[in-house]
């Protein structure tokens, strides 16, 4: 055994070596003859180094301060705990501390999380109901009442029945005729003393098509049997039937004769007008002209007198139109007209007053069986629809009718379906007016009217380069009619549905009294002096006169208009108020709050790139790298396949093998202990001392 201290010459001789060098050592010694690798130059230990001067070394590790290298623009926590633990000891929001500071007391800490969870999902709750209630686009109304001078409304008076005209004029008189035998064949009711030889039915029958008949029907116990029944007995036309066991009616086909259908009806009354109306329009609308020239135009032969706030009416404070059914209309205070009337007073003096006359001399008895005169109040820039908002006045009554004005004004949008001008409703207009829900309505009949029965209807305006239904040209316009007015009323063809409200709609509030006029103390010289001035026939007396009145009860009208109930500012402000209230916190903890759902997501989004990259990634990368590695020549490797000395502080005994990167570092876990360095050779400690890094 050698001293200690002593000094092998086999070891102090650098160029003499081992006896029995080991077979690594050999291959150190052959590749580092090959090895055209200068070495580098001492830089410093890398990190590698340091790791195996660590395992080397057993002095422990000092730990280093960041350097600026080491700090990144964006740093991530590694887990959730230490991002929850992070959030909960830096928020703003009340209660989550507790979260924390509680953690060595589990039922405090699970106390504050069911608290902090809850008080977490009410406040998300009502959340949830505010903006339901924001996005429902409720409105409130508001009602205002205001004080000023209006305008008045136009009015519209027309005279109930139309005159005869001279255009058709004989062909109205042979209606006539045949209306009066129609008459006498079904009730045995002689209309007058001119018919003295009344002509049979196929003399009708050949005149007129859609005869009047009377249709039989008998109550029968089985459905089958009452429709068999009501189909045999369309024809029989015997009187001796009881009067509960029959109806009136006219057939009505379609273009081939296919489909037919009875147009009936259980009053006798109704059935005759209504079918007078029906030939009526036919011959009105084989006029040329819409407005015919009437045997009574003049305003002095229906008006008598006119009078506003004290100021008698001249020609050009009306315009004067024509309607197929009301005869002459005039029309008081519209667009037309070059001064509006205004009321700065309310009152009955300040006002509209007229006297009407209503006799029928001349009029078309059984088109109409009322007698007096029609009136209707609108605006300026509305038609006037007799049928849909006009009223009658009584002869020999004084109508006196109070308004009161209102205004609407819709929000349109998502808050209403309404629309400002009509330009967005599907629906031509065909009136020279502007839009409302009426003039739309009138104008989709008319376009279902025109597309599908090929003709117009006389009572609407119609395109220029389309015609007004007559049975000579449109053979099955009638039936077509019936079935495309079944279809309106049911709202089949989508009228209502196209047609919106208005945005901006004003009203006028309508109420009538009405006394007798004029009283039995002052008729004669009333009379007296309508006769001189006007041509009264004093022998009508009451029956031929009425009176009307028209005025503002107060000036005071009412605007009701609608405005946002929830808007943003409000929406905000309920937010903010839930949120302090489950939170006490402000605007900043919910950026705190989203900043803690965006690094969760990108904790994530980590971790599951992490689990990817080392599922599909690593394995097959490092075998083959590896592989890759081992099958290369040392002489073809690149410079930082160069191997370094591990120590370069330290002067080495003797020419040290250069090693040379042939594979990955073995896994060290897995090798054996080392043997007792007592019984081994210097070389071997060192073999030893590697093979324990």
């Amino acid at each position: 055994m050698m001293r200690e201290g002593s000094q092998s010459p086999e070891l102090s001789d650098p160029d003499h070596h081992l006896p029995n060098p080991p077979k690594g050592s050999m291959k150190g010694d052959k590749l580092k003859e090959q090895d055209p690798c200068p070495p580098p130059p001492i830089q410093g230990l890398m990190k590698g180094d340091k790791r195996e001067e660590q395992g080397l070394d057993p002095e422990p590790e000092v730990p280093q301060q960041p350097t600026e290298e080491e700090e990144a623009l964006i740093e991530f926590h590694r887990s959730y705990r230490e991002l929850f633990q992070f959030f909960c000891n830096n928020t703003t929001i009340h209660g989550a501390i507790r979260l924390v500071c509680s953690k060595h007391n589990r039922m405090k800490t699970a106390f504050w999380a069911v608290l902090w969870l809850c008080t977490f999902g009410m406040m998300y709750w009502q959340f949830a109901l505010m903006f339901e209630e924001y996005f429902s686009y409720p409105v409130s109304l508001n009602i205002n009442l205001n004080s000023d001078k209006l305008v008045f409304p136009a009015v519209t008076v027309c005279t109930l029945n139309p005159y005869r005209y001279n255009e058709i004029k004989s062909e109205l008189e042979e209606l006539d005729h045949i209306t009066e035998q129609t008459l006498f064949d079904l009730y045995k009711y002689k209309f007058n003393k001119r018919l003295a030889s009344p002509r049979g039915r196929r003399d009708l029958g050949g005149t007129l098509p859609h005869p009047l008949q009377r249709l039989r029907v008998l109550p029968q116990p089985h459905k089958a049997r009452r429709a068999r029944g009501a189909t045999s007995s369309m024809r029989d036309n015997n009187p001796q039937v009881d009067r509960k066991d029959w109806k009136i009616g006219f057939q009505l086909c379609n273009q081939n004769k296919s489909d037919c259908f009875y147009q009936t009806y259980s009053s006798g009354v109704d059935a005759v007008r209504e079918w007078y109306r029906f030939h009526y329009i036919n011959i009105l609308s084989r006029l040329q002209d819409t407005s015919p020239s009437l045997q009574e135009e003049a305003l002095g032969n229906f008006i008598f007198t006119c009078r506003f706030n004290q100021a008698s009416c001249n020609q050009a404070n009306y315009s004067h139109f024509h309607h197929p059914m009301y005869g002459n209309c005039y029309t008081f205070n519209n667009k037309n007209n070059s001064n509006l009337w205004m009321s700065s007073m309310p009152g009955i003096n300040n006002g509209l007053s007229l006297t009407l006359r209503t006799e029928q001399k001349d009029f078309i008895p059984l088109l109409s069986t009322v007698t007096g005169a029609r009136v209707m109040v609108h605006g300026q820039d509305e038609p006037a629809f007799m049928d849909d908002g006009g009223f009658n006045l009584r002869p020999g009554v004084e109508t006196s009718i109070s308004m009161r004005k209102e205004a609407l004004d819709r929000l349109g949008g998502n808050y209403g379906d309404c629309t400002e001008n009509g330009s967005d409703v599907p629906v031509k207009n065909l009136y020279p007016s502007k839009y409302s829900q009426q003039v739309c309505i009138h104008s989709c009949f008319q376009e279902s009217m025109i597309k599908e029965c090929g003709c117009a209807y006389i009572f609407y305006p119609k395109p220029q380069d389309v015609e007004y239904c007559d049975y000579r040209k449109h053979s099955a316009w009638g039936y077509c009619y019936y079935k495309l007015l079944g279809a309106f009323s049911t709202d089949s063809l989508g009228c209502f549905t196209k047609c919106r409200k208005p945005c901006s709609v004003t009203n006028y509030k309508l109420s009538a009294g009405y006394s007798r006029w004029p009283s039995v103390k002052s008729q004669d010289w009333i009379f007296q002096m309508l006769s001189l001035q006007n041509n009264y026939p004093i022998n009508n007396r009451r029956s031929g006169v009425a009176k009307l009145n028209i005025f503002f009860k107060e000036l005071n009208y009412k605007t009701n208009s609608e405005s946002p109930s929830v808007t943003m500012v409000t929406l905000l402000s309920n937010l903010g108020s839930q949120w302090s209230l489950w939170f006490g916190s402000s605007v900043l903890s919910v950026v705190e709050m989203a900043e803690l759902i965006f690094d969760l997501l990108v904790i994530t989004f980590l971790m599951l790139l992490r689990r990817f990259r080392s599922r599909y990634w690593s394995p097959g990368r490092g075998a083959r790298s590896a592989r890759e590695v081992a099958s290369t020549p040392p002489s073809s490797l690149p410079s930082r396949f160069c191997p370094h000395p591990t120590s370069p502080s330290l002067p080495q005994p003797g020419p040290t093998p250069s090693l040379a990167l042939t594979a990955p570092p073995p896994a060290y876990a897995t090798l054996g202990p080392c043997p007792s360095p007592l019984s081994s050779a210097g070389a071997s400690s060192s073999a030893c001392a590697l093979g324990e890094l």
